[in-house]
């Protein structure tokens, strides 16, 4: 067993501030979850408390399954109270929830100055109790979330690129800290998180083995549903800041995909462009896209008659929802009083009808275990309402779940 400070495989790289987050051109060889760079977390506010925090940038594949560099976090137990346990840590790949498309919005690289902080910072807690149980931590930043070009737009809710980010940081940890994390881990996520978390899990077979059960709170589903209702809105809402980065998660699944011909005239020339600069609390402020009627985001006909270019956002969008053949333990996690993702938004479908999806697609494994909190049950007075206390009231019943499953079997 350890008692000191990680010492990671790989050389500390000294690129300074922001520049680290920049890939090299043309990436170095290699596989996924190759390490590209490596240095210790010099931003506090990223920061997940009680443990020791690395930056890493690393390879992966994008939603098109060509090479890309993904950035995250790696945090490991404090030794004194957790020395390396024969075998290594326990690891956990946390999937972050909605913070937009905007660079500086990443969690790694957000310094508490962004419309997205409040929303990076929250999870800090439960991930710090990860910490507190002996368990390393994860926290891919996802394609193009914190490493985005000119060209490389964030594939939001792309189900497989996201897998891809959650996965290949479980590999990057494991290389970077030999002998000190372990082959069990688990992959936990909230919101767009949580959705990811279900993609993930139903990729990993084949791409990085050790995987022992999935939990998802809150997982965004049934989008395409929400979009289509929100198009024949006649009157402005906040939530349409989600449609700009629906978008760029559907170009990623299809390129083909002409911005210009799925959006109207004002919201491509006036409102697209924030989809890269602004964090999503910025995109829903009434001079963006909090601004806009629903039934003005659209080019004429849609939904009822959509141009080939819309027919084909439909499809991405109905690709978002992870009802998937998944072979671990899943535990969903749903508040009844949830106001973003909702347990049963009648008459469209919500968590409750993901779950039953998920439990008919996997009816053989019996896998699928929902823990629906009732009305009243989650606390309502967090600032950013219960769709983040869910996390907090939560985390007793979940930290209980993944230890049984985390536990080593010998």
């Amino acid at each position: 067993m350890s008692t000191g400070t990680a010492s990671p495989v790989f050389a500390e790289d000294a690129s300074a501030g922001d520049a680290f987050h920049t890939p090299p051109v043309p990436l170095p060889d290699g596989i996924p979850g190759d390490p590209i760079r490596v240095r210790r977390l010099d931003n506090p506010a990223a920061a997940v408390p009680g443990g020791e925090n690395w930056l890493v940038l690393h390879r992966s594949e994008g939603a098109d399954g060509s090479p890309v560099a993904t950035s995250g976090i790696i945090a490991l137990p404090d030794r004194a109270a957790h020395p390396v346990p024969e075998g290594g840590y326990p690891l956990i790949s946390w999937a972050h929830g909605t913070v937009g498309a905007a660079n500086r919005c990443a969690p790694s690289r957000d310094r508490g100055d962004t419309g997205a902080s409040p929303m990076n910072a929250h999870p800090r807690t439960l991930l710090g109790h990860f910490l507190d149980q002996g368990w390393a931590v994860a926290m891919t930043d996802y394609e193009a979330l914190g490493t985005g070009t000119a060209g490389h737009l964030h594939p939001y809710l792309c189900g497989r690129s996201e897998a891809m980010g959650v996965l290949d940081i479980v590999t990057a940890a494991r290389r970077l800290f030999s002998g000190e994390i372990g082959e069990r881990y688990a992959v936990v996520g909230h919101s767009q998180g949580g959705q990811a978390a279900l993609f993930a899990a139903h990729y990993a077979p084949g791409r990085v083995a050790g995987l022992v059960g999935a939990a998802a709170i809150a997982p965004a589903n049934h989008l395409l549903g929400l979009v289509r209702a929100g198009a024949l809105l006649g009157q402005v809402n906040s939530g349409f800041a989600f449609t700009p980065l629906l978008l760029a998660g559907a170009l990623g699944g299809d390129p083909a995909i002409d911005p210009e011909q799925v959006l109207s005239p004002r919201a491509f020339e006036e409102l697209w462009p924030h989809v890269r600069q602004r964090s999503r609390a910025g995109l829903s402020r009434p001079d963006s896209w909090g601004g806009i009627r629903g039934d003005e985001q659209f080019r004429a006909g849609y939904p009822a008659a959509p141009n080939a270019h819309q027919a084909a956002f439909d499809r991405q969008l109905e690709a978002m929802n992870p009802d998937l053949p998944i072979t671990v333990p899943v535990r969903i996690t749903q508040a009844a009083d949830d106001e973003r993702v909702r347990a049963d938004p009648a008459p469209l479908p919500g968590t409750d009808a993901l779950v039953a999806e998920l439990t008919a697609t996997n009816s053989p494994r019996g896998n699928i275990h929902y823990r629906r909190y009732g009305p009243g049950a989650v606390p309502a007075d967090e600032p950013l309402g219960i769709h983040f206390a869910t996390i907090d009231h939560d985390t007793p019943e979940l930290t209980a779940w993944l230890a049984a499953l985390l536990a080593d079997p010998d």
